[in-house]
C-alpha cells in the first residue's frame, strides 16, 4: 500500500507532536508513524519539568546560557545553546495555549523548581509528572486537528533513500534526499510505502540498549539506526547521560526514575551506612550536574561493594514531599518505602542520549528533505552533558524552526513515483524468534558492562568484537526473513550500540559524560 502526505513524522513524542501541530495548522497534511501508542513516548516518562528563564527578577538568559555551557563541559554549540535559551519563554507561551497546566503558587507565578546544574529556579512542572502533562495536552491537540493522520502499531523499517533507485549512496554521496519510509504494519504484517515531501525523524533515544534504563523499552534508537544506514551525519553517541536515581527495584525494566527535583528540594545522597559523600567529589555536593553525581554513586559503590546508594528527604515536611512529588511517593510506598520516613534506594541508570543525528538550526539533517528533531537529534545544545530538563525544551524550540524553514521550501519538493515497493518475502521461524530475544538480552549486557559509566580502551574493544558477531547474525537473518518488529529493533539496538562503542573508542579524553580510565580527566580528584 502506498501513502502520500506533505509530511511524514516518525515519532510522538513532544518533537514530533509540536511540530506536527505547527505545520498542520498551516493546512498541511501529516502522518504520524507511532510504534506503539501515542501516550508511550520518553516525553510521557519526563518527570521533572521544563527549563526556561521565567522570573527576570532574579534569572536571565546569560545565567541559563552559562550553567548549560557548564553541564556541557564547554563543548556545545554556541548558537544553538543561544536558539534554544532565547526561545525558551514564547515556546512556554505555545505550550501552554495548546492546553498545558503548569504549576503556580498561591500569587498566581509559576511554581518554580531548580535541579542540578542551574544557577536559579526555573524549572516549570506540573507536580512530578510534567512530561504526562505536556503528553496529553499535545495528543488532544493532535487528535482534534483533522489534517494530522495517526498511524498506531506502525513501525518504521527503513527511510527511502535513492538507495532504494538502483543508485549506489556512500557517506560522501553529494545530494542524498529521502522520499519518505517503508513502514511495517503491524496488524497486517505487510510494509507499506509513505511517500512524503518532507520526513521528520523524531524517534527520541536510544537507551533500551542498555539493561538498567529509565526510558520505556521503545527506546531503541530507530531513527538514529535508520539514518546511519542511509549514510547521514551520526556524532556524539559517546555521551550517553545516566540518571543518577533511579530508583533500586531488582527486575523492575524500565527502572523507576526519581527526578533531579527532589535533589533541587533538598534531598541528600549517602552510603547505606546513613553517611553523606558528595563533598568528596563536587562542592555543590547532591547538586552537582548528573555526570558528577552518577560518577560518584558508581564509585561509592564500587568501592563498598554495594548495589545502590540511598536518597534521604526524610528531613522535609512530609506533606510538602506529598504535594510536591505524588508519583513517587506513591511508588515508593507501593514496594514498602515511605519517602517521608525512609530513605529511598537508588543507583544509576541509562536516561539520556545528548549525541544523534546531525542538524543544523533549524533542524536539517545531513540528508535532504530529512530533519530530526528531540533526542535522536544532535544539535550542539548539550555538549558533553546535558542540563536537567533543558531536553523538552530543546523539542519544541527545535519543532518552531523546523516547521518555520519546512513550511518555506516543502513547495519544492513533489513525490517521487519512482520508488519500489518493499521485497517483504520470507519468514521468521518459533526458533528465530528465540535467538532474536537471546540477542536482544546480549546487546544489553554488553553496553551495561562495557561501555557504562565508566569505560576503558579494553571494556570497549571487548564491546565493539562481541557486537560484530551479533551484528553479522542479526544482518544475514534479516536478509532472509520476513520483517519484523522484534527482529528490527534488534538490528536497530546492535547499529546503536556500535555506534556508541566506535565514538567513545575515537574520543582519547574524559570529556562530559564519557569517561574513560585509560585518559581520566586532568581535574578529576583522586
Amino acid at each position: 500500500m502506498i501513502h502520500k502526505f506533505d509530511y511524514l513524522v516518525i515519532g510522538s513524542g513532544i518533537a514530533g507532536m509540536s511540530f506536527a501541530l505547527k505545520v498542520a495548522e498551516k493546512g498541511k497534511s501529516v502522518a504520524i508513524i507511532c510504534k506503539t501508542e501515542l501516550e508511550e513516548a520518553n516525553t510521557y516518562f519526563a518527570q521533572g519539568g521544563i527549563a526556561s528563564v521565567t522570573n527576570l527578577k532574579v534569572d536571565n538568559f546569560e545565567k541559563h546560557i552559562q550553567d548549560t555551557m557548564v553541564a556541557g563541559d564547554w563543548i556545545n554549540d554556541r548558537a544553538a545553546v543561544e536558539m534554544v535559551v532565547r526561545n525558551a519563554p514564547a515556546q512556554i507561551k505555545e505550550l501552554i495555549r495548546w492546553g498545558v497546566d503548569f504549576d503556580k503558587n498561591e500569587n498566581g507565578e509559576f511554581d518554580l523548581h531548580r535541579e542540578g546544574g542551574h544557577s536559579e529556579f526555573r524549572i516549570l512542572h506540573h507536580q512530578d509528572n510534567t512530561g504526562a502533562e505536556i503528553q496529553t495536552s499535545l495528543i488532544q491537540a493532535i487528535k482534534s486537528n483533522p489534517n494530522i493522520h495517526i498511524f498506531n502499531h506502525h513501525f518504521a523499517v527503513e527511510i527511502i533513500t535513492q538507495h532504494h533507485l538502483g543508485i549506489i549512496v556512500t557517506r560522501y554521496t553529494p545530494g542524498i534526499k529521502c522520499f519518505g519510509a517503508y513502514v511495517l504494519n503491524e496488524d497486517t504484517g505487510s510494509v507499506d510505502t509513505f511517500l512524503s515531501r518532507i520526513t521528520v525523524m523524531a524517534t527520541g533515544g536510544c537507551e533500551a540498549v542498555y539493561r538498567n534504563t529509565t526510558n520505556p523499552l521503545v527506546a531503541t534508537g530507530d531513527g538514529i539506526a535508520m539514518v546511519y544506514r542511509a549514510k547521514g551525519a551520526v556524532k556524539n553517541m559517546e555521551f550517553i547521560q545516566f540518571h543518577p536515581t533511579a530508583l533500586f527495584h531488582p527486575g523492575d525494566r524500565p527502572c523507576f526514575l526519581i527526578t533531579e527535583a527532589m535533589r533541587g528540594y533538598g534531598g541528600v545522597l549517602r552510603t547505606l551506612d546513613g553517611k553523606e559523600f558528595m563533598q568528596k567529589y563536587d562542592e555543590r555536593l547532591s547538586l552537582a550536574p548528573r555526570d558528577i553525581v552518577a560518577r560518584a554513586i558508581d564509585n561509592e559503590m564500587k568501592q563498598r561493594g554495594e548495589d545502590h546508594v540511598y536518597l534521604d528527604v526524610t528531613h522535609k515536611d512530609p506533606e510538602e514531599t506529598k504535594r510536591h512529588f505524588p508519583n513517587i511517593y506513591k511508588k515508593c510506598l507501593s514496594i514498602g518505602v515511605d519517602i517521608t520516613k525512609d530513605y529511598i534506594l537508588v543507583a544509576p541508570a541509562a536516561h539520556y542520549l545528548c549525541g544523534g543525528i546531525v542538524v543544523d538550526l533549524d533542524g536539517q539533517s545531513s540528508i535532504r528533505r530529512l530533519y530530526a528533531l528531540g533526542e535522536c537529534s544532535c544539535t550542539g545544545l548539550h555538549g558533553g552533558n546535558r542540563l536537567a530538563s533543558n531536553s523538552l525544551i530543546e523539542a519544541v524550540v527545535y519543532a518552531d524552526a523546523a516547521a518555520r524553514h519546512s513550511l518555506g521550501v516543502i513547495d519544492r519538493y513533489d513525490f517521487n513515483e519512482d520508488i519500489p515497493e518493499w521485497n517483504d518475502e520470507g519468514t521468521i521461524s518459533t526458533e528465530e524468534r528465540v535467538l532474536i530475544t537471546q540477542s536482544a538480552r546480549e546487546v544489553n549486557q554488553i553496553m551495561e558492562s562495557y561501555v557504562g559509566i565508566v569505560r576503558s580502551n579494553l571494556r570497549l574493544t571487548r564491546a565493539w568484537n562481541r557486537l560484530d558477531i551479533l551484528y553479522e547474525e542479526t544482518e544475514r537473518l534479516f536478509k532472509s526473513s520476513k520483517a519484523s518488529r522484534e527482529l528490527c529493533e534488534l538490528r536497530n539496538m546492535i547499529n546503536v550500540g556500535y555506534l556508541i562503542t566506535r565514538q567513545a573508542m575515537e574520543r582519547k579524553e574524559s570529556r562530559g559524560l564519557h569517561y574513560t580510565i585509560d585518559y581520566p580527566h586532568p581535574t578529576t580528584k583522586k
